[in-house]
């Protein structure tokens, strides 16, 4: 699940972590209930520093995604259809913003980088 946060990237850890968590929980691979690693398993695992599993924690509550319960653990919390809905709709405009930044750094045009979506498309469906 985590295994795209990059530490060279200029959006900060703990919002990448955040991010992560908020489209697993939005998508349904994380459901009410479900504990989240620990502070401490996080941060080993992903070689940063506690405090900013934390925060991305800490952000994930403040935006009712988690609740985290002292000496229990972070766990998902019930997230209205609604709220899920609106967060899938945000995380594809951002996953498009990043689609169409790669493809003008490719110098790709428009007609071009439809074909590329175009085909991959019919290649998923069968």
């Amino acid at each position: 699940m985590f295994e795209h946060v990059d530490p060279r990237s200029p959006t900060p850890l703990y919002a990448q972590i955040a991010g992560r968590l908020r489209v697993a929980i939005a998508a349904g691979e994380l459901r009410p209930g479900d504990a989240l690693p620990s502070v401490r398993n996080l941060a080993g695992r992903l070689r940063i520093n506690p405090a900013t599993v934390v925060q991305a924690y800490h952000d994930l509550e403040s935006e009712g995604f988690v609740e985290m319960r002292q000496g229990a653990g972070t766990f998902v919390r019930e997230v209205v259809p609604e709220r899920r809905a609106s967060e899938r709709t945000k995380q594809a405009a951002d996953l498009v913003r990043r689609l169409l930044a790669e493809a003008g750094r490719l110098g790709l045009t428009t007609g071009e980088l439809r074909h590329a979506i175009a085909q991959q498309l019919e290649v998923s469906v069968e």
